[in-house]
């Protein structure tokens, strides 16, 4: 039986996290500033600082991507929710990151992904399958598949998919949390950190509740 409140919700949301989305990209300077990033720290493109901006807030968009295709393909609340908090979530730190670049003068885009982090960092571009930048991150035939699935075997199929992508960001994240120059973005980095372990830890259980084995570590 459908929720016609929550029927009525789901446009609210999307709607919402546009909103979101505009509105920290075109203020994102403004935020910085507010949050102690100002003019006189402006790291180069090939800093930890720049790379970690530009290669996350990518990385995240595609997290965002997936999850609010949620809502018109899953019928589990508790999916449901997970995926509003975590569209919610990315697509703020993603504009703090693109506002940021935007206020160093940084471009947004280009360079070889990942090569801010040191060759012990644990994974390089390289690393990952053919045309994928980044670890974690999903091919367009699995985003293709994906779309295509409804009811249970999308949840399974979504929470497979997501929790290898917080796991691929996390060696960035964590190395961004120890070797920013920043404090701000070392801050943000270390909470990236902490909130996609613990996601991750939440979607395991909910995948092996729903009869669902995860995607090989990246």
């Amino acid at each position: 039986m459908t929720d016609p409140a929550g029927d009525r919700q789901r446009p609210l949301r999307i709607t919402l996290l546009a909103v979101i989305a505009v509105g920290l990209v075109l203020l994102g300077g403004g935020l910085a500033v507010a949050l102690g990033i100002g003019r006189t720290e402006e790291p180069s493109a090939g800093s930890v600082d720049a790379g970690f901006s530009r290669d996350m807030s990518r990385h995240h968009l595609q997290g965002v991507e997936m999850a609010n295709l949620v809502d018109e393909r899953s019928t589990d609340p508790e999916v449901e929710q997970l995926a509003f908090d975590i569209a919610e979530t990315q697509q703020n730190q993603a504009g703090r990151m693109q506002g940021w670049l935007s206020l160093w003068g940084v471009p947004q885009s280009g360079g070889e992904p990942m090569a801010w982090m040191s060759g012990d960092a644990g994974h390089s571009a390289h690393d990952t399958p053919a045309g994928v930048p980044m670890p974690g991150m999903a091919t367009e035939e699995e985003l293709a598949a994906l779309r295509e699935l409804r009811g249970t075997a999308f949840d399974v199929e979504f929470l497979r998919l997501m929790i290898r992508h917080h796991q691929g960001g996390l060696d960035m994240a964590q190395y961004a949390a120890e070797h920013a120059e920043i404090t701000t973005v070392a801050q943000l980095a270390d909470t990236m950190a902490q909130t996609q372990s613990a996601e991750t830890g939440t979607m395991t259980d909910m995948l092996a509740a729903r009869g669902g084995t995860p995607l090989p570590a990246p």
